[in-house]
């Protein structure tokens, strides 16, 4: 590649006076270019951000990964070994027992709610925590403490705070709810007879996870083992690890420690469902984006090949003064690539920018109930963004091949006969 090579394809992409609007046609190729890898790069942000958020929010009220028992009963008993056998495992952080049940919830009103109750330390006892739920208290503290010097205070969610009209202070803040948990059928009346207990709202909680706000009671353990008929047993334990992204091989670790019936259920599991659809829809949208730049790859070629057209005469009399077939080739490659180049790194800022707008300010709201969050989250990631780059930059550059093939093919004879 030489300077009269660069000079003559750079006066090809500018073209003046009849020929002006070839130059109009490599700006809409341009175009095409950045609106192609700008919405891949902001679309795949897009579902990288859904990932990361609901993966976040699912993490403050769920553990690593749990530990659960199998048989009739599904509660562990000696928990207390069990514990401490986990947190002998490497990789073990932090292990603490749980209580997962189901409860018809009543404030006072006609209004009754199906909701899950969770019981679990309360705050400060154990010097690291496995969740973060505790750090999301918007009203009360997870202490657990009621106004009777015992703990029986609950922490519950926002939205069913607001539908149940349950705050801490007000008057007649008190939870009555209703299980069958660990009931058999009374002897005398033949029927089950089910366990009531009452609470008071001592707190509130926003995780910006819907299924969260919307149905969550935490209360202290020992109250929970009462509530559900479970003694001194739990549902199980919840385990953090060093690493996130470790968990899958910690559990593996944890299984082999205690054996059959103990197994152990990881995050990503845990939520798989949710996980495999939004990778699979990252995977969609990354395809039917690309063939935005397809079409702008052909536009690609079809600008250069009416350049081809419009320069014959001229690419004739160059070949006539002894320029090589490479030679032209490389001034039609030049052309192309600085077409992609310039609409691909024109795509990229304009989709990073984008992106971090959207993100930053929220402009996007979305209906909690049907997405489980609140607003439409973009996380743009280096590798991500780099990747999106050079395939918008490859498929740019292939398109220039057959235009430059053409172009150093012509014969000069008939090249300069055209007109």
């Amino acid at each position: 590649m030489n300077r009269l090579e660069l000079e003559i394809a750079w006066r090809y992409l500018r073209s003046r006076g009849r020929t002006r609007w070839l130059s109009f046609i490599s700006l809409i190729a341009i175009g095409g270019i950045v609106v192609g890898v700008s919405a891949l790069i902001l679309i795949i942000g897009v579902m990288n951000g859904l990932q990361t958020d609901l993966r976040e929010k699912i993490l403050v009220g769920s553990p690593d990964l749990r530990v659960l028992v199998f048989g009739d009963d599904l509660k562990i008993t000696d928990w207390q070994v069990v514990q401490s056998k986990v947190a002998k495992v490497d990789g073990v952080v932090a292990v603490a027992p749980f209580v997962l049940t189901q409860a018809l919830a009543n404030a006072g009103h006609d209004y009754t709610e199906g909701v899950s109750v969770s019981g679990i330390d309360p705050a400060g006892v154990s010097k690291r925590e496995v969740t973060t739920i505790r750090e999301h208290a918007i009203m009360g503290d997870f202490s657990f403490r009621s106004a009777d010097g015992k703990r029986r205070g609950a922490v519950v969610g926002k939205l069913l705070a607001d539908r149940l009209s349950a705050y801490p202070g007000r008057p007649g803040a008190h939870l009555t709810m209703v299980s069958a948990a660990g009931l058999k059928p009374d002897a005398v009346l033949g029927t089950i007879v089910p366990r009531v207990a009452e609470f008071e709202v001592t707190g509130v909680f926003e995780t910006g996870l819907y299924e969260y706000d919307n149905s969550y009671v935490f209360v202290d353990l020992r109250a929970a083992q009462d509530f559900a008929g479970l003694d001194t047993a739990v549902t199980g334990l919840e385990v953090a690890t060093a690493d996130r992204w470790s968990a899958p091989v910690v559990a593996e670790r944890v299984s082999a420690a205690l054996q059959f019936p103990y197994h152990t259920v990881d995050w990503q599991e845990q939520n798989s469902s949710l996980f495999r659809a939004l990778k699979l829809e990252k995977l969609g949208m990354g395809v039917i984006l690309l063939l935005i730049i397809l079409v702008a790859a052909f536009n690609i070629v079809s600008t250069l090949t009416m350049v081809v057209r419009d320069k014959t005469r001229e690419i004739g009399i160059l070949k006539a003064m002894g320029m090589t077939e490479a030679s032209i080739r490389r001034i039609f490659l030049i052309q192309g690539t600085v077409i992609g180049c310039v609409g691909t790194l024109l795509g990229t800022v304009l989709g990073a920018v984008l992106g971090v707008l959207l993100d930053r300010y929220r402009l996007i709201s979305l209906d909690p109930t049907v997405y489980f969050i609140d607003h439409l989250p973009v996380r743009l990631e280096v590798g991500d963004t780099v990747l999106m780059a050079m395939l918008g930059f490859a498929v740019a550059a292939l398109a220039t091949l057959l235009p430059a093939r053409q172009a150093s093919r012509l014969y000069p004879i008939e090249a300069i006969r055209d007109e």
